[in-house]
Parts: C-alpha cells; structure tokens; sequence
C-alpha cells in the first residue's frame, strides 16, 4: 500500500514537472481588451475545499471581479499565484473586489487546491474544456485544453477594466491590485 501511495504521490510529481515545463516555453497569448464585454459564466468551483457555483454576472453585484486563468493547479508557478493571491484576499475585498481563479488543468484537484493552496481564501474554479478560457482568449496555442496565464480586472459594469498576460505570475496580483484600487478611485 505504501508502495502504491508512493507512486501515486510521484506520478502526480512528475505530471506536474512535465505542464510546468511544457508551458515554460510557450508564449502568453494576447487577451481580451480593455473596454470589451466580459462573457458571462457559470462553473463549479471550490472555496476551502467546498463546493460551489461561480456565476460572474451575480458576483460583479458586490463590486469588481479579478478573474485569473491559470494552468493547472499544484504547478509552481500556479501555486506561487495562488499563494499571492491569498495573501492580498482581504486588501482586495477591502477594496470591494472578489476573486476568482480559473483553471483548465487537473480540474479534478480544484477543491483540494482552494484549500492548500489558496489556503481557503478566495474560490477556484474548474473550466472542463477550457471553454471559459477561449471566451476569455486566455489559453496556450501550443496547449489549447490549457488556460493560459491571464489576470482581469472585470468593473462592475461587466467591461474588461484591466489585462495581465504574462506566463511569470510575478506581477499578476501587484497589477491588479493597482487596477481594482483605480477602478474604486474613479468611483
């Protein structure tokens, strides 16, 4: 058993390894733009390990929606933004905006990743299909079942306020952090 549990534990090692360095080579894509609509969605999602409905359209009642498309969860790279990411929730929700990560990858670990990862923060949802991600153009080229790296400040109007495309997620919360924190200042 412990064999078995060993290997399970590598296997997923190694398929991680393999995205985080099949997607280090490819290029972030160009986004939507500034001023577009934002497609409307509904998906399955997880906060802290619970399920539930993420529908945009209701959450942009509250106030802003930073949505973020990334590759797969338990990634490097799509962990260090989760991280981030849960560290900024509540300077976000300061500023009256919600989060909400999208992943077409591995989506069968998104509740597991809302709680370890997120760390209970801010609610993960599963794009099975990448079909979200096309609407949003947030997906690789070389990987089209993969969400590309891609961050959205949403207003409330439903408009694309801000765009981040970057593969290095580096960047990603401090940016739009500047765009929610703009979008409120314009009141």
């Amino acid at each position: 058993m412990t064999r078995v549990l060993i290997n399970r534990g590598l296997g997923r090692a190694l398929a991680g390894a393999a995205i985080f360095l099949s997607l280090s080579a490819a290029p972030a894509l160009a986004a939507l733009k500034t001023g577009a609509a934002a497609p409307d969605f509904t998906l399955k999602a997880a906060k802290g390990g619970q399920e539930m409905d993420f529908n945009l359209k209701t959450a942009l009642k509250k106030g802003p929606v930073v949505l973020y498309f990334f590759p797969a969860a338990f990634t490097p790279g799509c962990t260090a933004e989760a991280h981030a990411f849960a560290e900024a929730t509540d300077e976000f929700a300061k500023q009256g905006a919600t989060i909400i990560g999208v992943t077409a990858g591995n989506i069968d670990r998104v509740a597991e990743f809302s709680k370890v990862e997120c760390r209970d923060k801010f609610a993960v949802a599963a794009d099975p299909g990448a079909k979200v991600a096309k609407q949003y153009d947030s997906i690789f080229a070389a990987r089209p079942e993969l969400s590309d790296r891609t961050s959205y400040v949403i207003g409330q109007n439903g408009k694309i306020a801000f765009v981040h495309s970057d593969l290095n997620p580096a960047e990603h919360v401090s940016t739009t952090m500047a765009a929610v924190k703009a979008l409120k200042a314009k009141g």
